[in-house]
């Protein structure tokens, strides 16, 4: 007999209003939401917080007042609607306003197109926030590393680092117009790398294997593409011997999947990866 799956745990659902919008590059769109629904939101702990957008089908009759749970519970799973992940790029307490950055490529994609047309007034439902992450001044420098869809997490983090520490940033975004003016301390060192005609995340790890790493134990954010990702968590890992603890690695996407089919497989996809490179770790 199969065991008893443990009961998932309740989320809590956000009801956002758009109050507006600012083109921040030619493919960033910045979303400002506020409004009573999130009353009971807060964020704080973190600076890689991130909630999960919700998207009811359409021609779906869901319960009111909506619950994912009972959703999940009770329809069949091509009727659950469609939910997308995104950083938090900041949330103001005293105005309630919460601002969420989107990459927006034409129409392609689901929360892109519906931010590049969003407008005062239309309401975004979403759960969490979530997240893990935040710059500690225990470590002795810090290096972060990202491709577009990690921005806004790097982004908020080099806002909160520590004065006085080594700090090495690289983000690789398409080309010098998709650069933005970053809030961060005195002496960090931020890289842009444009991509161009380039695989996604081609430069980073180019960028991050050249750099000579400063002395003392670094505290590492990587995140971005998962084929990129995962050479990073190798030269990170397996070669400079970074220990588990002071790494954030993730794949925030996959080449050829959507949101949907990367987070169906991204647990087992991760989990093989770093069987394979703690296996490489110890036998280095």
């Amino acid at each position: 007999m199969a065991a008893e799956r443990p009961a998932r745990k309740k989320q809590t659902l956000h009801r956002a209003e758009v109050r507006r919008t600012e083109q921040l590059t030619p493919h960033m769109v910045r979303v400002v939401l506020g409004g009573t629904g999130l009353a009971a939101f807060a964020a704080g702990a973190y600076s890689d917080h991130y909630i999960k957008l919700v998207f009811p089908l359409p021609g779906i009759s869901y319960p009111e007042p909506f619950d994912m749970t009972q959703i999940r519970a009770e329809l069949p799973r091509d009727q659950w609607p469609k939910t997308r992940t995104y950083t938090v790029r900041s949330w103001d307490a005293e105005t309630g306003e919460l601002a969420v950055d989107f990459v927006v490529h034409g129409d392609e994609g689901l929360a892109g197109p519906w931010a590049a047309a969003a407008k005062p007034g239309d309401e975004l439902l979403f759960l969490g926030p979530g997240g893990a992450y935040v710059p500690e001044a225990t470590a002795d420098w810090h290096l972060l590393a990202g491709d577009e869809s990690a921005l806004p997490a790097i982004a908020a983090s080099l806002a909160r680092m520590p004065a006085g520490v080594p700090v090495h940033a690289f983000i690789e975004v398409a080309d010098p117009a998709e650069q933005q003016e970053l809030s961060a301390p005195a002496g960090a060192e931020i890289t842009w790398l444009h991509r161009g005609d380039a695989p996604v995340g081609r430069e980073l790890v180019a960028a991050v294997s050249a750099l000579d790493f400063p002395a003392g134990q670094v505290q590492a954010f990587v995140h971005g593409e998962a084929g990129f990702v995962k050479e990073l968590r190798r030269l990170l890992r397996v070669e400079r011997e970074i220990p588990r603890e002071a790494l954030s690695i993730s794949g925030y996407w996959r080449n050829g999947h959507d949101e949907d089919g990367w987070q169906a497989s991204k647990r087992d996809w991760n989990q093989q990866v770093e069987a394979e490179q703690e296996t490489a770790a110890a036998a280095s």
